[in-house]
């Protein structure tokens, strides 16, 4: 017998394959097999990572054969049999923060976290114009979460990406799971990684683990989904199709934090004002679904004035909750000076206050 390892992908016929999230969960011959009366007797759930111990295969097969379990998400089989489903657990409100910035000198950093702070649990959309810096700030934020707590579970998923954008985030995450899939592979490809990266995410915070998933970006996603379904049934306006959206939806709204357990954090950007009326049609169905909201500034970035946050437009509900008090004051005592004047002087105003703090 020989050491196994990977997340489990279920496949329609019952069996499995268990994937390396390295290779961004794509199949590989090396890929051990997982029985379908492994899946049934223990009722193993997709996304799961297993540990233990394989056989060599029947017949011509090259896979190792999954025959001994030996931890599920770093649990005992024993033990990992008893945790609830992550449906059936209490969701409650994000209490505990995740700090965002770096330091005094660190602006974006200190501005995230006194306008839209996040919180273990959080569902926020970072909205963006063209330009605006939204892979700038997701970046920011994987670091932030990967130097202040290095014990969440960090998972980013770029989706139809890039490849030199890519390339930026995996060189500046060494610890991170970056999970990718660029523009030149296919829609089949995306769609796997997309459905095996929350499905990971999922079954780790239901196990008590504190998870974050940034996702860049949401509008891409669906458009991915979307040219999955748009065969099949009605079609929406801007040439969206009536259930193309019903994953995306599904994966944004699993985040919650886990009373007396786990948390799922995610954070994604969602494209605004790039001339598509898909893009649109994407952004009014998402609008409103989140407990955070991060609206960037066209008029900021046009005038290179970084971060660009449209401030007033921005906010997380309940916020209360997660900053000490001293901090909830200043954040008042800013907003309300800040009411009256338009982006570009409200992010001006804010850049200078932060100045003056340091």
């Amino acid at each position: 017998m020989k050491s196994v390892s990977g997340y489990l992908e279920i496949l329609d016929k019952g069996f499995g394959f268990l994937r390396n999230i390295e290779n961004n969960f794509a199949p590989n011959p090396d890929d051990p097999f997982v029985p379908g009366y492994l899946i049934k007797k223990f009722k193993l759930q997709e996304g799961i990572f297993i540990v233990g111990f394989g056989v060599k295969g029947d017949g011509k097969s090259k896979n190792l054969k999954l025959s001994q379990i030996e931890t599920i998400n770093q649990h005992a089989l024993k033990s990992y049999a008893k945790i609830k489903p992550f449906q059936q657990q209490t969701s409650v409100n994000p209490s505990e923060q995740f700090v965002i910035s770096q330091g005094q000198e660190d602006y974006l950093g200190r501005a995230l976290d006194l306008i839209v702070p996040i919180g273990k649990g959080q569902r926020g959309l970072i909205v963006s114009p063209p330009k605006s810096g939204k892979t700038t700030i997701l970046q920011h934020i994987a670091t932030s979460v990967q130097r202040h707590h290095p014990d969440a579970s960090l998972f980013i998923l770029l989706v139809d990406e890039r490849p030199e954008e890519v390339t930026d985030f995996k060189r500046g995450l060494k610890n991170a799971n970056v999970l990718a899939s660029s523009a030149d592979q296919s829609i089949t490809q995306h769609l796997r990684m997309t459905r095996l990266t929350m499905n990971a995410a999922t079954r780790s915070a239901e196990s008590g683990s504190d998870v974050v998933v940034l996702i860049d970006s949401l509008t891409r996603m669906s458009r991915a989904f979307n040219n999955q379904t748009q065969s099949h049934g009605k079609t929406l306006s801007g040439g969206l199709a009536a259930d193309a959206l019903t994953i995306p939806r599904r994966i944004f709204g699993a985040a919650r934090n886990i009373e007396n357990g786990g948390s799922l954090t995610v954070i994604a950007t969602i494209l605004v004002d790039t001339g598509s009326r898909m893009d649109d049609v994407i952004f009014q169905e998402f609008k409103g679904t989140g407990n955070m909201d991060l609206v960037l500034s066209r008029e900021c970035a046009e005038q290179r004035l970084w971060p660009a946050i449209n401030i007033n437009a921005s906010g997380t509900r309940k916020e209360n909750l997660l900053m000490s008090k001293e901090a909830f004051q200043e954040a008042i005592n800013f907003r309300r000076a800040a009411a009256q004047l338009d982006e570009f002087a409200a992010m001006t105003a804010l850049n200078e206050y932060l100045a003056e703090a340091v």
